[in-house]
Formats: C-alpha cells, sequence, structure tokens
C-alpha cells in the first residue's frame, strides 16, 4: 500500500503485538479474475521453524477457498482504530484529514490437513475463551458438534512482507496537544484509542 514515509511503521514487535490485538481481518486473493476478500480471524503464530505465519480457517461454502494453491500469493488487511480530524484545530489552515492505523500482511498460503485445522481450532478457542466467565473447551464438545471442522478448510500463510501505516498527525506536532485532547473529548472509541496512540508515540 502507499505510505507516506512520515507514517511508516518499521518497529517489527509494535506491529506484531497489534496484529495480535487485531487479528480479525480480511482475506484477499483472486477469485474469477477478481479480487475476492473473506473478513475472518488471522492468528499471527510461528511455525516449527520460527517463521512468522498467519493461521485461519473459511468454509468450504465459499469459493474463495477453491483459488488456494500451493504456495499462491495472498493479501491480508487488519485494521485498527480511526478517527476523523477537524483541521479547526490547527493553529494555521490546512484541510482536515484523518488518523489511522492499518497493516497488510503478504504471504505465501498453503492448505491444512483436518488434523492440523482442528489444532489450529483449538487454539482460537482457548485465546478467545480463557477471559469469559464459564469458559467452554473444544474438548469437552460432542463429536457430533466437532464433526463441522470437516465444512471448513484451514490453511497457513507463510509472512513474506508487512506494511504498516500509523498515522497520527506525525506531520503536525505543533497541533498534537490540541488533536489529543479534541479527540478525547469525541465519545466515540476510535476518537479515544487514536488520541491513546499520539501519546504513546510521544
Amino acid at each position: 500500500m502507499y505510505i507516506p514515509p512520515h507514517y511508516n511503521n518499521h518497529n517489527i514487535e509494535e506491529i506484531k503485538d497489534f496484529l495480535r490485538s487485531n487479528s480479525f481481518g480480511i482475506l484477499i486473493n483472486i477469485v474469477d479474475n477478481k479480487p475476492w476478500g473473506t473478513h475472518i480471524p488471522l492468528e499471527l503464530e510461528t511455525d516449527g521453524q520460527g517463521k512468522d505465519i498467519l493461521v485461519g480457517h473459511i468454509a468450504k461454502a465459499n469459493p474463495q477457498w477453491q483459488n488456494f494453491s500451493d504456495q499462491s500469493e495472498v493479501l491480508c488487511i487488519f485494521n485498527g482504530p480511526h478517527a476523523y480530524v477537524s483541521s479547526s484545530w490547527y493553529k494555521e489552515e490546512e484541510v482536515p484529514t484523518w488518523n489511522y492505523i492499518a497493516v497488510h500482511v503478504y504471504g505465501s498460503l498453503t492448505i491444512l490437513t483436518e488434523e492440523e485445522t482442528m489444532e489450529s481450532m483449538h487454539r482460537l478457542v482457548y485465546k478467545y475463551e480463557r477471559d469469559s466467565k464459564h469458559p467452554i473447551s473444544l474438548k469437552n464438545l460432542s463429536p457430533k458438534t466437532l464433526h463441522q471442522v470437516k465444512g471448513v478448510v484451514g490453511f497457513k500463510i507463510l509472512i513474506s512482507d508487512i506494511q504498516a501505516t500509523y498515522k497520527l498527525s506525525q506531520t503536525r506536532l505543533d497541533d498534537h496537544h490540541k488533536i489529543i485532547s479534541e479527540l478525547e473529548e469525541r465519545p466515540d472509541s476510535g476518537s479515544k484509542r487514536i488520541a491513546g496512540h499520539m501519546k504513546d508515540k510521544k
């Protein structure tokens, strides 16, 4: 994606933390000569060789998977918080803009076996159930329920490139205090989260 130099984040550990916290992404490949996207959890993991991968699954009813081929390149898009920034908050006249965080991940996709897919589902459910009041475990579900795994296709993506945009008013340092103050007063969570990221980048 196009990233102006001021907004390009090269801090790989920060980006990995972002991916772990914002793992609901969009998987994109080409289906019938058109871009096709599916919104799914894409979990950042490390494979047996210590390489970064994304792991996920989609329904077999989704035609996207029929266009998977071993080592085919795909794009995964992850969105973070975003917020409108009014130029009325600036000391000098300027047009309004938008602050946001977005990460694009490229990689080669490989389809998982049914056993590997089930193992990935156990990890996924454990991650998101562990903070529940009454967490469930796939180990406690009936074979009939778990049979649904036959209706999905699991996959892993060996990451080849990560591009991260953190647009946080880096070119308007003199206005940072005012922008943060105004964002914190807005009712939406996106504005408040962007204000928090701007504080962290000071």
